[in-house]
């Protein structure tokens, strides 16, 4: 069964260290999300239509709102995934020129080759994931820019400004605003596609083609996505009974909405909120600047041997 070694959760978003051994269903988020493998046998993404290989040698970028899953088959010996969910409002915070980040062209490759300095800031942040010791919330932002600065230096469209949004996705016809924002606001209840549609003033299959050229995701997929994310929210910053959130975010059982939530990210909601981190900035400190500080070098290696 999958499980988290650790989550860490604050103002740059999510960093997650996975066992992974069971596959997720096609989602998507609204980060720019960088995976790598760790430890453990190769695997693979599918990003888009795209089969993409997580193994020593490379690494899959997902845009924002890009549609992924993950395939693993029954048997298959276990993986140990680093996945980065980096929030685009803290990277445009530290910079603006990265504010790219947050459209759907932002990586222009799916599949990556792992650089050195890449591997080397990757190692970095999984020692300290794995270490049993209280972290400062400054070096860990630090060790998560440098990451996501080598990742984008080498593979983003940031310099040439060739990141641009899908046909009307940041602005959007006005019948899928209305849909999404009668989404958000009924996160509660089971979303009838056909009801959906026919108060945004659509058929059902025009509605479906509109919403997926202008989100590039499915109605569904979409309404998943911000479930999750409300799910995460809940788990991490209140102590409600799951039982209570469970029914809040329209499932029936508390049964179903930890499928759910295991179908998303390969662990259980409890899972979620034993092992998660959070982090916060002191109240007026600036993100901007000092951000780059000293990357840790000194963090004793991880032993993945001991973590089974």
């Amino acid at each position: 069964m999958s499980a988290a070694l650790r989550i860490l959760q604050g103002r740059f978003g999510r960093a997650a260290l996975l066992d992974m051994d069971r596959p997720l269903v096609t989602h998507a988020h609204h980060h720019c999300h960088v995976l790598l493998k760790a430890h453990g046998a190769d695997t693979r993404f599918v990003v888009g239509d795209q089969i993409c290989p997580l193994d020593d040698d490379t690494a899959v970028l997902v845009n924002a709102w890009e549609s992924h899953s993950y395939e693993h088959y029954p048997g298959a010996p276990e993986t140990y995934i680093l996945a980065m969910y980096v929030e685009p409002a803290w990277l445009a915070d530290i910079d603006r020129a990265f504010l790219g980040s947050a459209l759907p062209g932002f990586f222009p490759q799916r599949c990556i080759r792992v650089s050195p300095e890449i591997s080397r800031c990757a190692r970095v942040l999984v020692d300290l994931m794995t270490c049993e010791v209280t972290l400062d919330v400054d070096e860990i932002e630090s060790v998560i820019f440098a990451l996501m600065i080598a990742v984008i230096e080498r593979f983003s469209a940031w310099r040439e400004g060739r990141a641009r949004p899908l046909a009307g996705f940041g602005v959007g016809d006005h019948r899928v605003r209305r849909a999404i924002g009668i989404m958000k606001t009924n996160l509660g209840q089971p979303q009838d596609m056909t009801t959906l549609a026919a108060e945004a003033g659509l058929s059902r299959p025009h509605f479906f083609h509109l919403f997926k050229r202008t989100t590039g995701l499915t109605p569904g997929v979409y309404h998943n996505v911000l479930r999750f994310e409300r799910a995460v929210a809940e788990l991490s910053a209140s102590d409600r009974n799951i039982g209570e959130i469970a029914i809040d975010l329209g499932f029936d059982t508390p049964g179903n909405f930890t499928r759910f939530f295991r179908q998303h990210l390969g662990i259980a909601p409890s899972e979620y909120r034993r092992v998660v981190d959070l982090f916060a900035p002191e109240v007026g400190a600036s993100r901007s600047a000092g951000i780059l500080g000293t990357i840790p070098v000194g963090a004793p290696a991880v032993d993945f041997q001991t973590l089974g």
